[in-house]
């Protein structure tokens, strides 16, 4: 399906204003179900379908005329589509929808990918979105706000350009990717549990956004000079894992968040914690035979995500176990603040799950290599 512009100017179509204080925030002003464009004096392709209307260009106004073409593709939902806005990165509820945004300088096209969460274990893509650069993209960054039903949905992208290792570009559009900036990871349901052909890599999505909101109750950064830190390094998993630490969830952050009256006591006012970003447990799974034990990726130095909290450390089952990983996160965060204990995360930024250029591509890689990653100038293989 074609939106053309022309000149013409129809009574009855609906006023759809291209600029001012009518226009919501998603962008552009919907007057029904249907997608409208402002897209003057040239010919643009709506993402989903667009009827009869007049855009007022200042002055000037036109009439979006249909042109009917087989879509490239059946929307198993009824989903409103509009141009989005570029920020913030990542998926953002606001407005009654979801906007995505994100940031690719070498891409040449981008698709949004819906996926069922029935749908994942099967490696499946429920509905997957062209974005047209002509105006879902301002500057490098590619963007779309979209309404509709997103229950049980969750999101990742698939971004094409050039595949060039020899000028650091690595595009793949067959490639699923999870988005940088997404707040949650969906992946296997339990911690070093292997898939059902003792897959080591899970299927990973991006959890979209909650509307729930978490209640801070007026908590700070208690900003405790350094030299006055009495800190206790811990690993979220290994502090209250073992059935001897008596906490009613093991292993969590709400096991965490259990021991904090211990903490203090022992005069400790920091704790800084190991990694608990999403990272795969199973990375460097491998038998050993000093041991006769299988190898892990327990302290989790080798990062999926930097933004969201790992998901098998909360005490939600899997199909809640994003959002349950943010909420309690944050519930731990001032809980500690609370009983005067300061928080410091443990990250590591210089290098990620990806590995160099011989790793998986889950990401950073496939979203814009050469801009995530620190290349050797001459043969572009990934520094850091």
């Amino acid at each position: 399906m074609e939106l053309l512009c022309s000149p013409s100017i129809s009574a009855n179509a609906p006023k759809l204003p291209s600029r001012g204080p009518s226009m919501d925030k998603t962008g552009l002003t919907s007057r029904s179900s249907h997608l409208y464009f402002a897209g003057l004096g040239r010919k643009v392709k709506p993402l989903l379908v667009a009827v009869n209307g007049v855009i007022d260009g200042g002055g000037e106004s036109e009439t979006a005329v249909v042109v009917e073409k087989p879509p490239p593709y059946e929307l198993r939902r009824p989903y409103e589509l509009f141009v989005g806005h570029p920020t913030p990165y990542g998926a953002t509820a606001r407005d009654g929808g979801i906007n995505f945004a994100i940031h690719s300088c070498n891409a040449t096209s981008a698709a949004l990918c819906l996926i069922s969460v029935a749908d994942l274990p099967e490696k499946k893509v429920s509905e997957q979105i062209s974005l047209d650069p002509s105006v879902n993209k301002t500057g490098d960054v590619w963007h779309v706000f979209i309404k509709g039903d997103f229950d049980n949905m969750l999101y990742a992208y698939c971004l094409d350009g050039k595949f060039s290792p020899a000028e650091g570009h690595r595009f793949d559009s067959a490639k699923i990717l999870l988005d940088p900036y997404a707040k949650a990871i969906v992946s296997r349901a339990e911690f070093g549990a292997l898939g059902p052909e003792k897959d080591c890599w899970p299927p990973m999505a991006c959890m979209l956004p909650s509307t729930d909101k978490f209640d801070w109750e007026g908590d700070l950064p208690l900003k405790f000079p350094q030299r006055d830190l009495v800190i206790y390094e811990m690993h979220v998993r290994g502090f209250t894992k073992h059935e001897s630490s008596g906490t009613e969830f093991p292993g969590t952050y709400l096991g965490v968040v259990e021991k904090l009256d211990h903490l203090k006591e022992l005069g400790v006012n920091c704790i800084e914690l190991m990694p608990c970003h999403e990272f795969n447990e199973l990375e460097y799974y491998s038998y050993n035979s000093v041991l006769g034990d299988y190898k892990l990726n327990f302290w989790g130095y080798s990062t999926v995500n930097f933004f969201s909290p790992m998901a098998r450390y909360s005490s939600a089952r899997m199909d809640k176990s994003g959002p349950g990983a943010i909420q309690e996160f944050k519930f731990l965060v001032r809980e500690a603040h609370r009983r005067g204990i300061e928080v410091i995360m443990d990250v590591v930024f210089n290098h990620t799950a990806e590995g160099n250029e011989n790793g998986p591509t889950l990401s950073f890689k496939g979203v814009d290599n050469s801009i995530f990653y620190m290349l050797a100038p001459k043969s572009k293989k990934i520094v850091r």
